[in-house]
Parts: structure tokens; C-alpha cells; sequence
């Protein structure tokens, strides 16, 4: 199993993807906002996600687990 992490601190505006949907590496799965700026996270590997640990509206810290893949 694989994570996708926060690449920085922020609020999370969207979620792009589903549990059961396949990612392609590169692909954005989440929107972040830091500082006034729309900051788009990808996925670094590919695979299905298992489950969306976070929704729009949620504060996470650099680092912190946002999808689980598989």
C-alpha cells in the first residue's frame, strides 16, 4: 500500500478522486490552498485508492496522509 502525502501545510479545497478509482503517476488527486495559492498535490505512484483520508475544508500539515493507494 502506498500513500499520497501533503506536500505542504494547507486547507484542502478539493478532492479530485473516489475510493475505487485508478491514478496514474502525475495525476492530481487533491487541491490544497497555502498562502492564497491553489497548490495541486499528485500522485507519485500509481494504483487504486483504498480510501480518502481527508475532505474539502481540512487543515493538514506537510506530510500528512491525504490518500491511501493500492
Amino acid at each position: 500500500m502506498a500513500l499520497v502525502t501533503a506536500s505542504m501545510a494547507g486547507t484542502v479545497l478539493q478532492v479530485l478522486v473516489a475510493p475505487g478509482q485508478t491514478v496514474e503517476v502525475g495525476q492530481d488527486v487533491v487541491v490544497l490552498e497555502s498562502m492564497k495559492m491553489e497548490v495541486p498535490v499528485q500522485a507519485d505512484t500509481s494504483g487504486v485508492v483504498v480510501a480518502v483520508r481527508v475532505q474539502p475544508g481540512d487543515f493538514v500539515n506537510e506530510g500528512d496522509p491525504l490518500l491511501d493507494l493500492e
